[in-house]
């Protein structure tokens, strides 16, 4: 059975021009807003939720951008991610696994400062307490709250706040691409994550947008990629 693809090569190109120029961060970030507006929301939003995730590398990524972390006993990559309550990606950044939470979660959390200043609060769990905390006061002027387990909790318990960045990773391991990091470049791998919300966020749009004569309204404008590859 033949599938309906193009050249490896082709579609490696558009990846790597479209990561390098921007691109995919601009699709992103539009269909992001778009999300919000469809489900009742701001375009931009007023709080967010930081969280972390190991994950093992294939053996062709590079020794130089990956670890070993030994609280998780995976030698590998870690994710950041800061989301929106709704658990739409606000920022990723992807370093080797041996990286702790509290230095880790500096970039994604001034990105957010930066690209996102209407939010004002980000909930995160234990492992970002300390001067994580301070730091984010003192230099970005945000609130870092710590949501900490109940002292009698056993076992796995759904945290109060921080669902929707658990269940945000549990969309992105869904990806056979994503199960495990395969990507030379750590901002690479950042790209594939945003390619992996991209396609949620198109899915969830689909499902409730209005239709023409013409068939259903696009999503989003884009003007076409100068010297692309013809196929």
């Amino acid at each position: 059975m033949l599938l309906d693809f193009a050249p490896w090569q082709t579609v490696y190109w558009y990846f790597t021009r479209w990561h390098d120029d921007g691109t995919v961060g601009r699709i992103h970030d539009a269909l992001r807003s778009k999300v919000r507006v469809a489900d009742g929301r701001q375009a931009e939003p007023s709080a967010g939720l930081i969280d972390s995730q190991s994950i093992r590398t294939a053996d062709t990524v590079p020794a130089a951008t990956r670890g070993f972390d030994a609280g998780k006993k995976i030698k590998g990559r870690k994710r950041f991610i800061v989301t929106d309550t709704l658990g739409l990606l606000l920022a990723v950044h992807v370093v080797a696994a041996n990286v702790q939470d509290r230095d880790g979660a500096r970039h994604p959390l001034l990105w957010t400062r930066l690209n996102h200043p209407g939010v004002r609060k980000i909930w995160a769990d234990q492992g970002f307490a300390g001067r994580l905390v301070d730091w984010a006061d003192q230099t970005l002027g945000r609130e870092l709250e710590i949501v900490r387990k109940d002292l009698d909790q056993r076992g796995f318990r759904v945290q109060s706040k921080r669902w929707a960045v658990e269940r945000t990773f549990s969309w992105l391991t869904a990806h056979w691409r994503l199960a495990r990091d395969y990507e030379a470049s750590p901002a690479r791998s950042e790209t594939m994550i945003r390619w992996a919300m991209i396609g949620l966020m198109v899915r969830r749009l689909t499902r409730c947008r209005p239709t023409t004569r013409t068939g259903p309204k696009p999503l989003i404008q884009l003007r076409p990629l100068e010297g692309a590859v013809r196929t």
